[in-house]
Order: C-alpha cells, then structure tokens, then sequence
C-alpha cells in the first residue's frame, strides 16, 4: 500500500489499497505532538462529512491535535460499492489508517457501527489505542440488529437473492443488506464472550435511541476487560447524538482521555 498525498476529486487525500481502490481521508495535522492523535470511525452508510465527524474536527483544531477523518470502502468519496462491503472489510480500513496515516498512539472515536469496528480495532492493535470513545456504539448489528429484527418472510428473501432493502427513517428507500454481511459479520462478533481491551472505553448513548437499542452499548461496557469504563445515558437523546447536550459530553470525555 502507498499512503502518498494525492488528491480525491474534492479536497480529501487517498490511501491505496491494491490497484484500484482507495479509502479517501482528510487529516489535521497540528503541532501538539503530546496528545494522541483521534481517529473518527464513522457509521453504517455514512460518510465523513457528517456532523460528529466536522465537530471533532473543529474541537481537535481548537485543542491544537491531530485528526484523522476518512470513508470506508463504498462510502462517501472512497472507490468501491457499498454493497460489496463487509464488517472484516471495514475493518480493514480502520486497521489500514492505523497503520499508514496515523502516528503513535491513537483514541478511537466510533459512531454506530464505528464503535463495533474500534473494539475490532483494539484487539487487533493493543499497542496502537490509547482509548475508545464510543457513540451509540453498534456491536454486532448485523446479528443482534439486523437479522434478528427481519421477518421470516425477509430472511427468506435474504437467503433467496442475497440482498434485502431494509427501511431507514433516514434513506427513503432504506439500506440494501446482503447475505455476504450477515454470514460475514458472524466471524467478527464481540459481545457472545469476554473482550480483552484493557484502555480506557467511554461509551455514550441515547436512552431513546430507536435505531440502535442502549443495552448493546451497555453489553459491550460489560464484556471489556478493562475496569477504566463509563457509559453515559442521554435522556431523550436519539441515535445521531448531535445536540449541544451530546457533543458536550463528547468534548468532556476527549478532554479526559487526551
């Protein structure tokens, strides 16, 4: 892989990964070399333009350390389609930023699914994390959410085609999942078993999160063998975690494991 700077048709850099595919990213590089350098861990079909990721990007500048936001294969600016996709593929590019991008130690900061691929992350690279600050952490979804929400007649479908639209109140036409990150998935599930990831792991959630129920962030603070963890509660708060009252704590939690 060859991590040189060239330039994605907007203003992000590109990764490579094999001939042909990338993974775009943006980097702020400041000066404080003293404080981990975060990495953003976006979720499920999003990108890195989103509001958690330009927030943390905003409060890294203000604190003078450096920031890493990028886009998994099949998302946002990066090559490749999202339906061929999958958790170990993911994880893949978490682990490829690590690797190449980032420098010395690094807080993992996921959102959604992004909280199931830094615990992924931690195991693979102990030396690397510093910390894990999770929002609305995802554990296992494409198991413990996904296909244990489908109804027979879905998974039916599923195993028929080998791809199935799921709705979201936040794509009119829902999410396509496909029978590869179901079966795929299953060789990556944390939460059946002890986790052995002894940093710091902060999770925030909403307590009305409709998307992605509390209890699997609580789960995951249990299964971490590490005794440094909290899990905050934000009373009415929903799924995205972009209000004043969330972010805050966010910013408090950064403050406290830099």
């Amino acid at each position: 892989m060859n991590n040189s700077p060239l330039k994605c048709p907007t203003s992000c850099l590109k990764l490579t990964r094999g001939h042909q595919d990338f993974i775009a990213y943006n980097r702020l590089d400041k000066k404080n070399k003293k404080l981990p350098e975060v990495l953003f861990l976006g979720g499920f079909k999003s990108d890195m333009s989103g509001t958690k990721a330009t927030y943390l990007e905003k409060l890294c500048d203000e604190r003078g350390q450096t920031y890493t936001r990028f886009d998994y294969f099949g998302h946002g600016e990066s090559s490749g389609t999202f339906t061929d996709g999958t958790i170990g593929g993911w994880l893949s590019d978490v682990l490829a930023m690590i690797d190449e991008v980032v420098e010395g130690p690094v807080i993992l900061i996921g959102s959604s699914m992004g909280g199931w691929l830094m615990t992924l992350a931690a195991l693979e690279r102990p030396d690397r994390i510093h910390a894990l600050l999770g929002i609305a952490a995802a554990p296992d979804f494409t198991e413990e959410l996904i296909w244990a929400g489908l109804t027979d007649q879905g998974r039916k479908e599923l195993l028929r085609q080998g791809i199935y639209q799921t709705p979201s109140q936040y794509e009119n036409e829902g999410f396509p999942i496909t029978l590869q990150l179901i079966e795929e998935g299953r060789q990556h599930l944390v939460l059946p078993k002890s986790i052995a990831v002894n940093c710091p792991v902060h999770l925030i959630h909403g307590a009305a999160d409709q998307d992605v129920p509390w209890m699997l962030s609580r789960r995951l603070a249990r299964r971490v063998k590490s005794t440094d963890v909290t899990l905050t509660l934000i009373k009415n708060g929903d799924h995205r975690l972009n209000t004043p009252l969330a972010l805050g704590r966010l910013a408090s939690l950064l403050n406290e494991v830099s």
